[in-house]
């Protein structure tokens, strides 16, 4: 009998994710100069970061953690009423202004890319809003051309991290010849990836193999990041929903990164919100419009691979940060390394569930509350309890 032929329809399907694994993951708010970078950090942190109107106003970043909106992690803490709330959190850094050459160090570039680099995922603020008292960098608002300095010059230093890289893994190759396949890999993969890049293409964007993505994700490029685009328009524009940017974005948008996140909202409306927050529901209310932050949020959170599940009780509500595909031990971990050495089971149940059935004791009783072992993959806003057991000689 002839052997069976492979399947590779897992690795055409590449589920595995270009970056970084783990939950100390942060995403970065790059643009160009004065596109509203550091007042959207400022509004979205609740802090007063310097916001100017000259380019380089923010040149160290500034970084924070914001809180994931959970409608359900809201209704969980008022139904258990703890004294301890613990939600999830989204790690925020505000990027100074990139300009063109800044991957030949115009302006500060290089520092700035190097900020970038330090980022799992990208909000890439699109100005569309007119303000004299606003100069632009370049003299006019033009997001599209923004967008394409950006992303220009984020491949122009990929290109250059490839080619002062490619060397080394060659010398490999040449040493160890067929014997060192990860090598070989690797080279090949260097290779495509800079050739994409030389045709304009970002590494994201680009059709990978599990052991490709393997190779890349030793060298994090700056294209491999994901992006969410931010539309920021003026306060008029955002509650009438018009501007003329809008469908020349999408457009253009759907040809160069089609599926890709683009979220309208308005610096300066939340900037009012946030500043008077006495009248802030009774003005949406008026102006029949809604603050996008929530969106912005969950979004960055979603595109950096992560999820949380939630453990529950009378002391505390707390939300757990773990990346997509974790297993219930190492999810287990994430409370206390003694669980995940001990492993049991986890007894699982959902939020809509005790949201119908109003306790833990119902949910049992309605045949809800399940049980998972040691390859059960957590799902994006469970409800666990660990059972583990670490004996004294485990310990030793």
């Amino acid at each position: 009998m002839p052997p069976k032929k492979k399947d590779n329809k897992d690795e055409e399907q590449s589920p595995l994710y270009l970056g970084r694994f783990g939950t100390s993951l942060k995403i970065g708010i790059v643009g160009v100069p004065n596109v509203g970078k550091s007042t959207f950090f400022n509004v979205l942190c609740k802090q007063s970061i310097p916001a100017e109107n000259f380019p380089f106003c923010t040149i160290d970043p500034n970084e924070s953690r914001v809180e994931v909106p959970d409608d359900r992690f809201d209704w969980l803490c008022e139904h258990f009423a703890p004294p301890s709330k613990i939600p999830a959190f989204l790690s925020v850094v505000d990027i100074a202004g990139l300009v063109r050459g800044a991957s030949e160090g115009e302006g500060l570039g290089n520092a700035f890319l190097s900020h970038i680099s330090s980022c799992d995922a990208i909000l890439s603020m699109m100005r569309v809003f007119e303000d004299p008292d606003v100069t632009h960098v370049d003299g006019d608002v033009d997001p599209i051309r923004d967008t394409e300095t950006i992303f220009q010059e984020l491949r122009l230093k990929d290109i250059e991290y490839l080619n002062n890289n490619m060397d080394k893994v060659q010398k490999v190759v040449a040493r160890m010849g067929d014997k060192d396949k990860v090598a070989i890999n690797e080279l090949e993969t260097m290779k495509k990836a800079l050739a994409l890049l030389e045709d304009g293409t970002d590494i994201r964007k680009g059709k990978w193999l599990n052991k490709e993505i393997d190779a890349l994700n030793k060298h994090l490029l700056l294209t491999s990041k994901p992006v969410i685009y931010l539309i920021n328009m003026g306060e008029k524009e955002y509650i009438k929903k018009k501007s003329k940017w809008l469908l020349k974005i999408k457009q253009y948008l759907d040809e160069v990164d089609p599926g890709a996140a683009m979220i309208p909202f308005s610096g300066a409306l939340e900037q009012r919100l946030l500043d008077e927050p006495d009248n802030a529901k009774t003005f949406l209310e008026e102006n029949k419009t809604t603050s996008n932050l929530t969106k912005i949020i969950v979004t960055g959170f979603k595109a950096l691979g992560l999820q949380y599940f939630f453990t529950v009780g009378t002391d505390e509500v707390r939300a757990w940060t773990i990346p997509k595909h974790t297993k219930a031990p190492q999810a287990a971990g994430k409370i206390h390394s003694d669980m995940e050495r001990g492993f049991i089971k986890a007894e699982v149940y959902k939020y809509d569930d005790i949201k119908e059935l109003k306790s833990e004791g119902a949910v049992k009783a309605g045949g809800k509350y399940r049980m998972e072992g040691k390859n059960y993959e957590i799902l994006d806003g469970d409800i666990i309890n660990i059972k583990f057991n670490v004996t004294d000689e485990k310990k030793k």
